[in-house]
């Protein structure tokens, strides 16, 4: 029978595998390389202005009101003298005249149809990964966050920055009510790892600084929790929560590719600019991200916290990558036994998930977004289209979603780097596609398109919520 032959083709699953991680490594290094800057940043008023009100009714509904609108109203009301001012002030765009140009930027690239396909698909896996933690049916029994309910705008750009997040307490400034997230424009065509990180921006940096008093609250709990490790590992995880906490909501959304790829990417970043294609072991104390091998170890401690059954070989996997690169861990040379920093990064893993949180109303954040054995066959599915260009069966595409496209073609270039260009361009193809179908982006008033979904009374099991999953997945 067709279904038979379907579940024992699915359920015959490898153990993960990192044989081609080396590949993704080299292909990330190479557009971490690219100085390619994008498109021209509009520094003159009257014409940025001009082609802001131009592009304003090619946006849908939701992000005319978020961000097209209140944008071009808060430029016409700077006029231009202290349009010219922040400039001046800000020369090197690294503060308030470069969020001004991002925000700038991101309209237009959109309104403009300046990288279609791939700006398409970039905005449709930061929608997804935004609307994961904020639509209805995750987010049951917990408020909508104190701002920022409507997922950011993508731009290219700034090469020399990397992924990166203005958040929407930084854009609430020129009355923007979305952050926004930039990938170097290399990253449209090449860079897979890069992408990997947009968890971490998007369901990390930009869930967090939409929710008042969240950040301080989990900071506190690591504080209370990791005092008795000594070594200052208590106020050292607790003052780096911004990036730590979005490491962890990564992995929470996309799975053990966000892991993987977090150790790839910094990998390849450290090959472009230092040579040393390792994680690094030594940081700085006004460092604000955790040492690279600690957020190695981190994510395999979360990743063995997830609810799919190959969580555990998943985990070693992950232990194992960050291992080939360990040396003698210290922060600011102050020397830290192993042991112990293992022991800080299982803590920190199980409060960040675990942790009932007073700005959740009492849930935490494993509750609102986890990892399944049901996400596991998506990705899998996906992963031989991405492969094979051949269509998944439809049963097996019901609630597949971007974060399981991007998933899928981390993991599958991971395992084999083959074919990476033939992944990248079929993962952008997918992602375009769910694009085109996502009401957010339609004529309709659409915040969460996750929410958008039926309250049945009785769900009958489909055949791919039959299948077993093997202890090797």
């Amino acid at each position: 029978m067709a279904s038979d032959r379907s579940v024992s083709r699915i359920a015959t699953i490898n153990p993960p595998s990192a044989a081609g991680l080396p590949e993704c490594i080299d292909d990330a290094r190479s557009a971490a390389l690219d100085s390619d800057p994008g498109l021209e940043i509009p520094l003159e008023y009257k014409p940025l202005l001009a082609r802001l009100e131009a592009v304003g009714e090619r946006f849908p509904p939701l992000y005319q009101k978020a961000m097209a609108q209140p944008f071009t109203e808060t430029l016409t009301r700077l006029g231009e003298r202290k349009f010219k001012s922040i400039l001046a002030q800000d020369p090197y765009h690294e503060s308030s005249a470069g969020l001004l140009l991002d925000i700038a930027q991101a309209l237009l690239q959109q309104g403009e149809d300046y990288l279609e396909v791939a700006t398409d698909a970039f905005q449709e896996v930061v929608s997804d990964l935004y609307d994961g933690f904020l639509s209805a049916a995750d987010r049951r029994g917990v408020k909508p966050p104190d701002r920022g309910v409507v997922p950011p705008l993508v731009k290219w750009g700034n090469p020399d920055f990397g992924p990166y997040t203005w958040p929407v307490d930084a854009t609430f400034s020129f009355g923007a009510a979305a952050g926004i997230v930039s990938l170097p424009p290399a990253n449209a065509r090449a860079g897979l790892l890069a992408w990997s990180a947009l968890g971490h921006e998007t369901a990390g940096h930009d869930i967090l600084h939409a929710d008042d008093g969240l950040q301080l609250e989990l900071a506190d709990e690591l504080r209370r929790r990791l005092t008795s490790l000594g070594h200052g590992l208590a106020d050292y995880w607790a003052d780096r929560i911004d990036e730590t906490a979005s490491d962890v909501m990564g992995i929470l959304n996309m799975g053990p590719a966000a892991a993987l790829g977090l150790i790839g990417y910094f990998r390849a970043l450290n090959a472009a600019f230092s040579g040393d294609a390792r994680l690094r072991c030594e940081g700085a104390e006004d460092d604000p991200h955790p040492v690279d091998v600690l957020r190695g170890f981190l994510g395999a401690e979360v990743v063995n916290l997830l609810q799919f059954t190959g969580h555990t070989k998943w985990s070693k996997l992950l232990q194992d990558e960050t291992a080939h690169d360990l040396g003698r861990i210290s922060i600011d040379r102050r020397e830290l036994p192993l042991d112990v920093a293992r022991q800080s990064t299982r803590l920190v893993a199980e409060t960040l998930v675990s942790y009932k949180a007073r700005n959740l109303e009492e849930h935490a954040l494993g509750d609102i977004q986890n990892w399944r054995d049901k996400d596991e066959r998506k990705v899998r599915a996906l992963r031989t289209a991405l492969r094979t260009g051949a269509q998944p069966p439809a049963e097996l595409l019901i609630e597949t979603y971007a974060a399981h496209a991007v998933a899928a073609a981390v993991v599958e270039g991971a395992a084999d780097g083959s074919q990476l260009p033939q992944v990248f361009a079929r993962m952008l193809a997918v992602l375009k596609a769910m694009h085109d179908k996502n009401p957010a982006w339609g004529p309709l008033f659409v915040v969460h398109p996750g929410s958008m979904t039926r309250q049945r009374l009785y769900y009958p099991l489909r055949s791919a919520e039959l299948l077993v999953d093997t202890p090797q997945s």
